[in-house]
């Protein structure tokens, strides 16, 4: 899969999860797509300091990603030093 693509897949997966973090508080965006696949999110608003973070990373965001890209070995959260 060409890096275009990538992005667009992983776009396409934050934007399903989207209306769920905005119903917290907060919000996501990619960062990058590491050349040896490694996805790196920010976590907004509310998300950035929620206790439940770690496992919002685990259970939706890598898992979501993973799904829409499975060439992705790891999702981290750049902002919060959490590895999915």
């Amino acid at each position: 899969m060409d890096p275009k693509e990538t992005i667009e897949r992983i776009e396409a997966a934050l934007a399903d999860l989207r209306p769920f973090l905005a119903a917290d508080g907060g919000d996501i965006t990619l960062e990058e797509v590491t050349t040896d696949g490694i996805a790196r999110v920010r976590l907004h608003g509310a998300c950035t300091n929620c206790a439940m973070s770690p496992m919002t990373m685990k259970a939706g965001v890598e898992d979501a990603i993973k799904r829409a890209v499975p060439q992705i070995k790891a999702v981290e959260a750049v902002n919060i030093g959490v590895v999915a």
